[in-house]
């Protein structure tokens, strides 16, 4: 693909114009000096108060965060009444860290019927990213299911356009994952669920651990799916007895993150660098997230500097 069709263009155009008016971060075309900021997911701090992650990781270094909004964690809508919303937002504030995403986990595959829940589950969602960061509000990231593609893609594409709805009535994006061994898990199945949507306000979350060892080149995968994709997540994979198994960002040492970034700022990327711990990590006797976040930070900040790419 060696130029935008005029369906790229045009969302490549449609994204840039929400960005600039200050809605969820869209990346908003190539700068001169283009920034990129990197973050953590409280995802990988299953175990802590909201408030405690955030100025663990603000004290860490890093610029952003992403909120995970499942039910055993501590920042579900569910559970932050107004009170805590309010000790969230003003934690966010005091540490400077950029709220750039919520991590949910809804099903794209099912009935009409079965997706009212999830529909639900998106609003409170939305509703809970305006009221802690109003002026700038996080995008909602999640994975599509499980399920045979070709079974299943038809039915994912009328579900998505109902939450295409939702996320247009809300002012919010919605990303979905590709992901290794999941409904969809290639790079050109997530082009084409969002092509059918047609809309700026459904994107693509890019996370190369779910391509590696599998004939997916780091340059193909990013080629297809940048003009496309408002949120990147890292982490590794490694094999082990011919199974894939995610360890922490920079473990492995098979992803050039320093090549990645380029990549991502030559595509037109101008949003966040998020690393993930899996539960694959965190579920380890013994895990410490506080030091798999640093790790995770000393792993990859470097790259940063050695890509010529300023955070902030």
């Amino acid at each position: 693909m060696n130029s935008l069709t005029r369906r790229q263009f045009l969302y490549s155009t449609s994204a840039a114009a929400i960005s600039l008016a200050g809605v969820n971060g869209l990346q908003a075309g190539k700068s001169a000096k283009p920034k990129l900021t990197l973050g953590f997911s409280l995802y990988g701090m299953p175990h802590m108060k909201t408030e405690q992650a955030l100025q663990a990781v603000a004290d860490i270094g890093y610029d952003s965060v992403e909120l995970c909004l499942m039910d055993a964690w501590d920042a579900t809508p569910l559970k932050l009444n107004a009170q805590r919303r309010a000790e969230v937002s003003k934690k966010l504030n005091a540490t400077g860290l950029k709220l750039t995403s919520l991590m949910e986990h809804c099903d794209l595959t099912g009935s009409k019927a079965s997706q009212q829940k999830v529909l639900e589950r998106l609003k409170r969602a939305a509703e809970l990213g305006h009221a802690l960061k109003p002026e700038q509000p996080p995008l909602i990231e999640t994975t599509a299911g499980s399920g045979k593609w070709d079974d299943r893609k038809n039915e994912m594409r009328d579900n998505l356009r109902e939450w295409a709805k939702v996320a247009e009535s809300t002012k919010t994006v919605i990303t979905v994952k590709p992901h290794r061994g999941g409904v969809v898990d290639r790079p050109e199945q997530g082009v084409w669920l969002v092509q059918q949507i047609d809309s700026p306000w459904i994107r693509l979350n890019y996370d190369f651990s779910h391509f590696t060892h599998r004939n997916i080149s780091l340059e193909d995968s990013m080629r297809i799916m940048m003009p496309y994709t408002s949120f990147i997540q890292i982490k590794d994979t490694v094999l082990q007895n011919n199974k894939a198994r995610f360890v922490l960002p920079g473990e492995s040492g098979d992803i050039n993150y320093v090549e990645l970034l380029k990549l991502a700022v030559k595509g037109g990327y101008r949003g966040d660098i998020c690393c993930e711990v899996s539960g694959m990590v965190f579920k380890q006797k013994g895990y410490d997230p506080i030091a798999a976040a640093k790790t995770c930070y000393q792993n990859i900040a470097p790259a940063f500097q050695q890509a010529g790419i300023t955070r902030g």
